[in-house]
């Protein structure tokens, strides 16, 4: 019998490259991951597409998801409400597909304060230079945003030793390969508990 689908958190400081970590693993050969699709209200980026890379809501609609209990997990992120609905994470897994989840620190935590059993990634850049060089090449935020994501980055990048794994994104190839690891032996690991959805 196959083993139970996982929730993976994957989380970090922006410029960690967890979205570019998060595509390269999606689109290896045999994977066995999926992605449970954010609510945001922000506007999107160049280049970005509703449905695949966020579900881009109104205000009213955020509002009205948290109010029905739709949202696993929401918060205020740069003056921007984000959230994972929990109809995202249910379709992923009932297709037999882990369940990838990128998010920021304070998501992190809260997730897995309602689900214990999911498992943790942090992603850590390769230096703090290189993570303000990422934030920096970005060219979509305003200097002030800048600021703000530098300075919530260089406090989250503290907070490593509260999630079950921290893989360092110096190269993608290997940090994809080692975070496709983790995720099988957690698999395989005798007496996991299900996860509650």
């Amino acid at each position: 019998m196959a083993a139970a689908p996982l929730l993976v958190i994957l989380t970090g400081p922006s410029g960690a490259g967890k979205d570019t970590l998060a595509a390269a693993l999606g689109s290896r050969p045999g994977s066995t991951i999926g992605f449970a699709v954010t609510a945001t209200t922000r506007p999107p980026r160049q280049g970005e597409t509703d449905g695949r890379d966020y579900h881009f809501v109104s205000e009213a609609e955020f509002q009205r998801m948290i109010g029905e209990g739709e949202m696993l997990e929401h918060a205020i992120v740069y003056g921007q409400h984000k959230g994972v609905p929990t109809s995202s994470v249910r379709r992923v897994l009932d297709e037999g597909k882990d369940v990838l989840l990128r998010t920021d620190v304070q998501g992190a935590r809260f997730i897995k304060t309602r689900v214990p059993e999911a498992l943790t990634v942090f992603v850590a850049p390769p230096s703090r230079e290189e993570m303000e060089r990422r934030l920096r090449d970005r060219d979509s935020d305003t200097e002030s945003q800048v600021a703000l994501r530098l300075k919530t980055a260089f406090a989250e990048m503290d907070a490593a030793a509260e999630f079950d794994h921290t893989v360092t994104n110096d190269d993608l190839e290997r940090a994809a390969a080692e975070i496709e690891a983790i995720i099988a032996r957690e698999r395989e690991r005798p007496g996991r508990e299900k996860l509650p959805f």
